[in-house]
């Protein structure tokens, strides 16, 4: 065992594993609340979304390829961690079920009602269409899948997808959650305690394991889709996450390593993030997507840089987000609702904004995502939390 950083909660004064971590629930509110950001931001970069501004931002482009590295690893691996706590409390064929109620019905529900209204924004926006949504709404019910640039048809689910990955991870992944409770679970566990324990040891294990999944599996499927049946490295990469999510939390004293790590973990970030924009100085675009050398360190640079980020964020939240608050309650519960609807009101403001105003990129950015974030939680206030059918089709308890 490493010497107890100074810094770090003493052992007798962590919290128990039957006690809730209240550092996961503002780090999920966190990462939820940079998405909505994000998604706006997304009108305003070059790579292409459901609908943009003829104006683009290289800064925000920049600060977004490093969120994209954070901000999803993060909440798979959380998600992971929350999974521990759940299978204690729940027998496995209850927690099955908790999981259709909270994730297979929302991801049902908003297929149908709250990913409609994006895609017919995106129609419109682009001019592949011009009636009513009443109009429109018939071509769901044709269930021909949508395709990136608004092209294909109506069905889809949009940044749902989240949900969906994170459905089928929670019951493919049972018979190993239970397998790691076995014997033969806890002695591998034991082996993965000691090779944690030594210096950036949950790093590089991540890391390797990580890598070896994705340099199996990109070849056969490069892009990045989120539409599963062609997704299945990062499938993958998303799932390992959820695992080691699972496995960190599954022993107090994995806890204790990672926060005396903590500054290992910072450290490895902020060198990864510089080798990550110091070879974007150096070569192009069409170098790195090309060359293979440069390839291969750009991608594994942006797998250790995603596992350092995400873990710095665990052992400094652990640190020092693992307080309750008053509103911590209220704001745990409306974060997933808020993250269901949080897209198709952007996409909706931002329709306005684009097509009936003349607000340029940064005041542009600026209106929709905080008018956004203020539509959202007046949704939810009104409408999703006051009513029992709402809170079951929003997931919320």
């Amino acid at each position: 065992m490493q010497p107890t950083d100074p810094a770090a909660p003493p052992m007798d004064t962590l919290p128990t594993l039957t006690t809730r971590r209240y550092d996961l629930d503002w780090l999920r509110i966190i990462a939820i609340l940079t998405l909505l950001f994000y998604h706006t931001g997304m009108m305003y970069v070059s790579w292409g979304w459901h609908i943009q501004s003829t104006e683009t931002s290289r800064p925000f482009e920049e600060v977004m390829r490093w969120l994209h590295r954070w901000r999803m690893p993060l909440l798979f691996f959380i998600s992971g961690a929350g999974t521990y706590f759940a299978l204690r409390t729940r027998t496995v064929g209850s927690y099955a079920g908790e999981r259709v109620r909270r994730l297979f019905l929302p991801l049902v529900f908003g297929m149908f009602v709250i990913v409609p209204p994006q895609i017919y924004a995106e129609w419109l926006f682009r001019g592949r269409f011009s009636g009513s949504y009443a109009e429109f709404y018939p071509y769901v019910f044709e269930f021909q899948p949508y395709r990136d640039g608004g092209s294909g048809g109506a069905f889809s689910w949009h940044h749902l997808w989240f949900i969906a990955y994170l459905f089928l991870y929670a019951l493919i992944s049972i018979p190993v959650f239970r397998w790691l409770k076995s014997p033969v679970g806890q002695r591998f566990t034991d082996r993965f305690g000691r090779l944690i324990n030594r210096p950036g040891g949950a790093l590089w294990l991540m890391v390797g394991v990580i890598a070896v999944s994705q340099y199996m599996t990109r070849p056969f499927y490069p892009d990045e889709t989120h539409a599963l049946i062609d997704d299945w490295a990062y499938f993958v990469e998303n799932l390992l996450l959820f695992w080691f999510g699972y496995l960190l939390i599954s022993r107090r004293e994995f806890w204790s390593v990672l926060t005396n790590q903590r500054r290992i973990f910072l450290v490895a970030t902020l060198v990864f993030t510089a080798v990550l924009y110091g070879m974007r100085m150096v070569f192009t675009n069409e170098e790195i997507d090309t060359i293979f050398w440069i390839d291969f360190w750009y991608f594994t640079n942006g797998m250790a840089l995603m596992v350092a980020s995400v873990l710095a964020t665990i052992a400094y939240g652990y640190r020092y987000l693992n307080v309750n608050k008053p509103i911590l309650p209220r704001l745990n519960e409306a974060v997933y609702p808020f993250y269901i609807l949080h897209q198709t009101v952007i996409v909706g403001i931002g329709y306005y904004v684009l097509t009936e105003t003349t607000l340029g990129l940064y005041d542009g950015f600026l209106a929709i995502s905080l008018s956004s974030l203020v539509v959202c939680l007046v949704v939810y206030g009104l409408l999703i939390r006051p009513f029992r059918l709402t809170r079951l089709l929003f997931g919320v308890k």
